[in-house]
């Protein structure tokens, strides 16, 4: 890896450290989501700055050439990305499931509490109908 490459990495994970810092900053992208993004950038760096460290990493695990290295720890950080966000989606759709029932549950109580102001204006209607017949009779013997 030339020196002009090694500098050009490490200026795109500047910049691309300073998206994800903003992103958190402006609360469009949540800690738990750029820890790994962060991981990932740390990572590249780290390979980025010692080449030597990729071909030492890859001849441990058996790899012959360092670029299939990067697709190998490529296809693994996609694979974690998947399952952070399949278990954000698991989550999600229980809260979603809990909450429609909880909204469910509240408009039926708000019903049955309208239905009960509803029959108790009603007999507030009917008692005071009552009331001024009864005076009205009571005023025409007069």
């Amino acid at each position: 890896m030339t020196v002009k490459l090694q500098i050009t990495i490490l200026l795109a994970l500047v910049v691309a450290l300073a998206a994800i810092v903003n992103m958190i900053r402006r609360k469009s992208l949540e800690l738990k989501y750029a820890l790994s993004w962060l991981f990932a950038l740390a990572a590249v760096a780290i390979f980025a700055a010692f080449p030597r460290a990729m071909v030492v990493m890859a001849r441990f695990l058996g790899i012959d050439a360092p670029v299939n290295m990067i697709f190998f720890l490529g296809f693994c950080f996609s694979l974690v990305i998947i399952y952070v966000l399949t278990v954000s989606l698991s989550r999600m759709s229980t809260k979603m499931r809990r909450l429609t029932q909880i909204i469910a549950l509240n408009e039926d109580r708000i019903k049955a509490l309208e239905q009960r102001l509803d029959l108790q204006a009603g007999d507030e209607r009917e008692t005071a109908a009552l009331t001024n017949g009864e005076e009205c009779k009571t005023s025409d013997r007069k």
